[in-house]
């Protein structure tokens, strides 16, 4: 229910009445565009020991990014398209299963080559603003894909467009994109919580249900002789 709340919420703060807003590209609101690369497999001097964090494609999950799984060499990074990417940048999955799919960076990383990464311009727009509006979009972004992968590449992603409230007027436009943000993401942030705590919760209580069902269905056991007790029972 709260997600479906989110969702109307979404479509509502992102649509905007004729006058309120221009439709601009993600390239024009977008300072730099960043791809990857992914160092040789199979080479230990590129991942063992390796501290610099290398994002891929089955971690960008419509959310933020504080860690990745896998991490590579500065060797690897001298030896291959991986490249660092500063924070705070819209990352989306250009190719394959994944493609569409949309993430914030929180740290410094660098990803795969199937990852696009958006550094947005804070001057023209809120980069919260921009992944809010391409979450909400990944359908539409998918259905560009081009091949039997259906992949997508810097030209498809920087042609997409947004639409930028009140995009003549700089100040009141990141005030705007500002409000909207503090809404979404509070609604994420509470679907977020129930996804992930809510089954930790059930599960926390159902042992606690079946710690006390145990002590209170545990009764001493009859006298070894048998029998009822006198004045328990019979006829």
């Amino acid at each position: 229910m709260r997600k479906k709340q989110y969702n109307y919420y979404r479509d509502q703060l992102l649509s905007f009445e004729e006058g309120d807003f221009e439709w601009m590209t993600l390239g024009y609101v977008t300072k730099k565009w960043y791809s990857g690369g992914t160092p040789t497999a199979g080479k230990p001097e590129f991942y063992e020991g390796g501290n610099i964090p290398w994002l891929r494609t089955q971690e960008v999950k419509f959310s933020d990014v504080s860690e990745t799984e896998v991490f590579i060499t500065p060797a690897a990074l001298k030896n291959s398209s991986a490249k660092w990417i500063p924070e705070n940048c819209v990352i989306i999955a250009i190719s394959g299963a994944t493609a569409g799919r949309s993430a914030i960076n929180k740290i410094p990383l660098t990803t795969n080559q199937h990852c696009g990464c958006l550094e947005i311009d804070d001057k023209k727009a809120l980069y919260r603003y921009v992944f809010h509006w391409v979450s909400f979009n990944y359908e539409n972004i998918k259905a560009l894909g081009q091949g039997a992968r259906g992949d997508l590449n810097s030209t498809i992603i920087k042609n997409f467009r947004l639409p930028v409230p009140y995009a003549n007027e700089p100040e009141k436009s990141l005030v705007e994109q500002a409000r909207i943000v503090a809404i979404l993401d509070k609604f994420d942030t509470l679907t977020t919580s129930l996804q992930e705590g809510l089954p930790r919760e059930i599960e926390l209580r159902q042992k606690q249900y079946e710690y006390y069902r145990e002590l209170l269905l545990s009764f001493p056991q009859f006298p070894s002789s048998g029998g009822v007790p006198e004045g328990r029972g019979g006829s």
